[in-house]
């Protein structure tokens, strides 16, 4: 059998679908593979300009392609729910959410709303966006969640104790841990779903080495070149590229019989055609899932209500 592909997603026709960090890496491959399958893509993006600048090019690499850019910061709460707000006005129903957007391995910083970054950003800004869009999820028949985690969950199960790292802050460590918290929500919120009666798949991809930004971020915001020069050599000779990196988030997305709760990473773990994947056992800890679910309920203020009733 050959290895499932982009050319192997299903007609998207009629779909609408939201891609947080659309706008470079694998975020911008799987918003404009979704859209040369027919879909209406959002582009959910931090910065205005380079989200406007992935919209043109988008539109030049698939001719009569619709999607629009929608601004997005998933480190500040209100921007989050002035987008859910705002879809809700243009849109009834969501058929998928693909939670793309994430820092690495950043210094040490806080959110808008005092939480720290990678914490934040990575699994509390996505957590916030899931909930105020589930309500059109709902709705929607066929609708799928899809949340990017990583390998790298394993560096760490969570520190339920010191969620936003005060005591101690060793920045791989708090990447894992985000990674980790981002497997643990897609697992509670799983058993919600189904304890709900909805057909809602919620599941988790990870790309494995790919070529993107990611890797080179935090050293340029450091200014240490020759870090943000290793991690370049590494991403020119060992990764593969953002196109291949972004094919389990897309078939998490789109292929059929894909299960709730599900893990799709590359075949290799770093590479290969997308399959299912490892994952710690932490990852699958019911208790640990509905400690974290309460914890980021305080937090961002959200609540799924609409699965509660």
């Amino acid at each position: 059998m050959a290895a499932w592909s982009a050319q192997d997603i299903p007609s998207q026709r009629g779909r609408t679908a939201v891609v947080t960090g659309a706008n470079s890496g694998i975020g911008y491959v799987t918003a404009r593979e979704l859209a040369r399958a027919g879909a209406h893509v959002v582009l959910a993006c931090r910065s205005r300009s380079r989200g406007e600048a992935a919209l043109v090019r988008l539109r030049a690499e698939v001719p009569g392609a619709d999607v629009v850019f929608e601004p997005l910061d998933l480190a500040d709460l209100s921007s989050v729910r002035k987008f859910a707000a705002g879809h809700a006005d243009r849109h009834p129903g969501l058929d998928l959410l693909v939670n793309n957007a994430g820092v690495m391995a950043l210094p040490y910083g806080r959110t808008a709303d005092g939480f720290e970054t990678q914490f934040g950003v990575n699994h509390l800004g996505h957590f916030a966006l899931t909930g105020l869009l589930m309500p059109a999820l709902l709705r929607t028949r066929g609708a799928r969640v899809v949340t990017l985690s990583s390998g790298f969950h394993a560096l760490s199960d969570l520190d339920h104790g010191d969620l936003n790292a005060e005591r101690r802050y060793r920045r791989w460590i708090a990447y894992g841990r985000s990674k980790t918290a981002n497997l643990l929500f897609v697992h509670e919120l799983s058993r919600r779903l189904a304890a709900a009666g909805s057909g809602v798949v919620a599941a988790a991809a990870h790309p494995g080495y790919a070529a993107t930004n990611l890797q080179t971020a935090a050293a340029r915001q450091e200014g240490r070149r020759a870090a943000e020069r290793m991690m370049e050599l590494a991403n020119r000779v060992v990764a593969q590229p953002a196109a291949a990196g972004a094919l389990p988030s897309l078939y998490a997305a789109t292929a059929p019989g894909v299960a709730p709760d599900a893990f799709i990473g590359p075949r290799l773990g770093w590479r290969g055609a997308p399959t299912r994947s490892w994952r710690a056992g932490w990852t699958l800890d019911d208790a640990s899932g509905e400690r974290l679910w309460a914890a980021s309920e305080d937090l961002t203020g959200v609540r799924y209500a609409s699965l509660d009733a």
